[in-house]
C-alpha cells in the first residue's frame, strides 16, 4: 500500500467515525448547536458517511468515484473551516477541518495527476 492509499484509508475511517457521531453523539449535537447549524447535523452526517463509502469504493474499484468523493469531502470540510472561523473558534478547534481539506485536496490532485494528465 502506498502513501496515497494510507491517506485515503485515514480519510475513510475518519469520515465514517464522524458521520456516525453526527447521529449518536450528544457532544456533536451540542457542537452543531454552537455552530448555529442544528438542522444540518443529520445532513452533514449523511454526507460524511456517503463520502467515506464512495472513497472506499473508489479506492477499490473506481478512481473517478474516489476523485468525486474527495472533492465533495474537501468542500464539506472547507465549509466547516469557514464555520469555525465565523464563530471565532481557536486554532486548535479550527485546524482539524483545514487538515481534512488538505488531505482530500492532496488525494484529488494526486489522482488527477496520475490518471488524467498525459
Amino acid at each position: 500500500m502506498n502513501w496515497l492509499n494510507y491517506l485515503v484509508v485515514f480519510s475513510v475511517l475518519s469520515f465514517f467515525f464522524f458521520g456516525i457521531q453526527c447521529f449518536r453523539s450528544a457532544y456533536m449535537k451540542l457542537e452543531f448547536h454552537r455552530y448555529g447549524l442544528d438542522r444540518y447535523r443529520t445532513t452533514v452526517g449523511v454526507l460524511q458517511l456517503v463520502g467515506a463509502a464512495a472513497q472506499l469504493i473508489g479506492l477499490l474499484y473506481a478512481p473517478l468515484l474516489l476523485i468525486i468523493a474527495s472533492l465533495g469531502l474537501a468542500i464539506l470540510m472547507f465549509l466547516g473551516f469557514i464555520v469555525r472561523i465565523r464563530i471565532k473558534d481557536n486554532i486548535y478547534q479550527t485546524a482539524p477541518s483545514f487538515l481534512y481539506v488538505l488531505i482530500n485536496m492532496y488525494i484529488l490532485y494526486s489522482l488527477i495527476a496520475d490518471h488524467f494528465v498525459v
